[in-house]
């Protein structure tokens, strides 16, 4: 990972979604792919300890792919395997931004104060993830309104670049567009694939952790949170390499001291 020089300006926040933005995966994606399964006859149920399993492969499709060969070895292959994951993965995609659309997965505590506080600092945003872009659009719409997408100046989302994370090419796919050096951002990600990305990257990373992520390894973060915070809904550290005590929320400040540390 490429230092951090404390003469470096902090430019821009780059944000990972799935389980940063919003806790999309259990009570969303998860709920998304068993009413795709169950409209396209399949009888297959991915119950909360299976698919905590499954998010250690990133990508919806490649996701189904593992599941088919670990967990359904019987199943009958159509001939055009990857065209019939791709349809089953729009049903769910369908299925995914409808459940938002009725208002079903809320923000993160502190993760609109956090991209309030960066836009008033004039602060640059972008989005760095392996969902599809239409499941992004549906979050940033129902949680921040219609004119939210607009905020951030990239949206490096799906099948952008061939290798998903923990590949570091979904970072650097941004920071080109950005034409912005990595030590002049901060990253937000929420599980161990994802920090992979970023540090390959060379940007310095905040976790915030999630019920399916609180066991992985978070090595190199600059700090790990159980959350972003709100004054009235303090965050935990949980790790950090500068000592924070009487952190309550993360907030610029915060951020921009941890972007200053070596």
């Amino acid at each position: 990972m490429a230092a951090t020089h404390a003469n470096t300006r902090l430019q821009a926040l780059i944000f990972d979604v799935d389980g940063t933005l919003a806790d999309t995966e259990r009570d969303g994606h998860r709920v998304a792919y068993n009413a795709a399964f169950a409209e396209a006859g399949l009888d297959w149920d991915w119950t909360v300890p299976v698919y905590g399993e499954l998010l250690a492969i990133t990508g919806g499709k490649e996701r189904m792919l593992h599941y088919i060969d670990h967990y359904r070895p019987e199943f009958q292959r159509p001939d055009d395997l990857a065209g019939y994951i791709a349809d089953l993965h729009k049903i769910k995609t369908r299925h995914y931004t409808e459940l938002l659309r009725r208002g079903g997965i809320p923000l993160r505590p502190g993760v609109a104060r956090l991209l309030n506080e960066a836009r008033a600092a004039d602060l640059r945003l972008a989005i760095a993830t392996t969902t599809t872009p239409a499941n992004v659009d549906a979050l940033l719409e129902t949680t921040l309104g219609h004119h939210s997408r607009d905020w951030f100046e990239i949206i490096g989302a799906g099948d952008v670049v061939p290798a998903k994370k923990p590949a570091p090419d979904i970072y650097d796919y941004v920071l080109a567009h950005m034409q912005l050096a990595p030590d002049a951002c901060m990253a937000f990600e929420d599980s161990a694939n994802g920090l992979r990305a970023s540090l390959g990257a060379g940007i310095q990373t905040v976790v915030t952790i999630n019920d399916y992520t609180r066991d992985h390894d978070f090595e190199g973060a600059a700090v790990v949170l159980d959350q972003m915070g709100e004054p009235n809904q303090p965050a935990q550290v949980l790790a950090s390499r500068a000592p924070l005590n009487g952190v309550s929320v993360l907030d610029l400040a915060l951020i921009e001291r941890l972007h200053r540390q070596p």
